[in-house]
């Protein structure tokens, strides 16, 4: 229960941050305007509250292995929203950082967590 607990709200961290990001991208590069970058802040934040409901305690395990999922998390949101292409190599390097993200999230542990 933990693992998918941890595995949707990392899904949920990198929709919010990436999400965010985005926004901000367009109301700034894209001159959209203000409401676009207020609503990127906002969800900038949220990802901040989602990041600390994951089970585990420990913050620089959580970041740490996020930056895996947002690593291809991006490479989706590129995919879906703005036509971005992936090489092999984006894939390659993608399925590297999720790797990552299961040995340090996932790998049994003696003791704590």
């Amino acid at each position: 229960m933990d693992v998918a607990r941890s595995i949707i709200l990392f899904v949920l961290a990198a929709l919010a941050e990436i999400g965010g990001a985005w926004l901000v991208w367009q109301g700034v590069r894209e001159h959209r305007g203000l409401l676009w970058i207020g609503a990127g802040v906002l969800a900038l934040g949220v990802y901040g509250f989602v990041a600390t409901l994951q089970p585990d305690a420990h913050f620089g395990r959580i970041l740490a292995a996020y930056g895996g999922v947002f690593v291809a998390g991006s490479l989706a949101w590129g995919i879906v929203v703005d036509g971005f292409r992936p090489d092999r190599f984006d894939y390659l390097g993608a399925a590297l950082c999720l790797a990552g993200v299961a040995v340090i999230m996932y790998a049994p542990r003696m003791g704590a967590t």
